[in-house]
């Protein structure tokens, strides 16, 4: 059993972990406190002294340094960062957004500070299967194969870039767990429009 800390090392405890965001469950757990009330207390009293940051109800922070991915997946789970955050970053698109782009289970835009974050809605099945997902520290992120996938899911007609930087192999392999005969149909017109640019 987890060693129930003492009064002085609550806020210790969040402090060490790795976390930069975390929400009422994770410091219950981290304390080994089963009274919801006790936590949120706590936390509340720990915001006043200026000891932690309430980001978002429910969602607090060690400072304004955080992870601004690790929050926009915290805010709805399970979700992932994804669409243009990762394809922009990756090279496939060259347009710059400063939305965070999320894979989630709803449609929703909020804002948290400067930063705007985009919620996208996915099929549950799509949204539970990890092919082409990376875990990092706090967070979990597409491949660039899987940006690329999710965004043809949930776009009709959209303009990429940089069709070469794709390993389609990759490609090819993740798009079966969407279940989509569009999508299908569409990875081989862009897949086709590559090798045409790569032959001119």
């Amino acid at each position: 059993m987890d060693k129930i800390p003492t009064k002085g090392e609550f806020l210790e405890v969040l402090l060490r972990s790795s976390k930069t965001v975390f929400s009422t469950k994770d410091a219950a757990l981290l304390w080994n406190e089963d009274d919801s009330s006790v936590v949120t207390d706590r936390l509340k009293r720990y915001v006043k002294a200026g000891k932690l940051i309430r980001v978002r109800r429910g969602l607090y922070a060690k400072d304004k340094n955080y992870d601004r991915f690790e929050l926009a997946t915290r805010i709805y789970t399970p979700s992932y960062v994804s669409f243009e955050t990762v394809l922009t970053r990756e090279g496939v698109s060259f347009q710059y957004y400063g939305n965070i782009f999320i894979a989630s289970y709803v449609n929703r835009e909020i804002t948290i500070g400067d930063q705007k974050i985009t919620f996208i809605r996915m099929k549950d099945y799509v949204l539970s299967n990890t092919a082409g997902i990376e875990s990092k520290a706090g967070y979990s992120i597409a491949t660039k194969e899987r940006a690329f996938l999710d965004r043809i899911y949930v776009s009709k007609d959209y303009h990429f870039d940089n069709l070469a930087s794709l390993d389609w192999d990759k490609v090819f392999k993740i798009a079966p767990i969407y279940h989509n005969k569009r999508l299908e149909k569409k990875v081989k017109e862009y897949f086709k429009a590559h090798n045409k640019e790569k032959t001119v």
